[in-house]
């Protein structure tokens, strides 16, 4: 399952609780998309779980909601935060570490 580290998950409340309209079902939506090359590519949006959808109870409340692709393609990652270029909060995907 999709581990979520403190910081993107303090980030992802920033990000619901501005969003216009907010509620505590909103949350980090992930949804994997085909792009024209066939590369799969993650979508992310501000939404509420639909059917089908799994919700990951993240650090602090946050939530992060996969589609079901997204699920299987993220289920041993872990979701972080690191800075842009400019110093903005960047979303960042990498494997778990496994513990042998």
């Amino acid at each position: 399952m999709l581990e979520v580290t403190p910081m993107a998950a303090e980030v992802i409340n920033e990000l619901t609780t501005q969003s216009e309209g907010a509620t505590d079902d909103i949350g980090l939506r992930f949804a994997l998309a085909t792009e024209q090359d066939s590369q799969a590519a993650l979508e992310l949006s501000l939404s509420e779980a639909v059917d089908g959808d799994e919700v990951v109870a993240a650090p602090a409340g946050a939530k992060v909601i996969l589609e079901p692709a997204a699920a299987q393609f993220l289920e041993d990652k872990v979701l972080d935060v690191r800075q842009d270029d400019e110093g903005n909060p960047a979303f960042a995907i990498a494997r778990q570490e496994t513990s042998d």
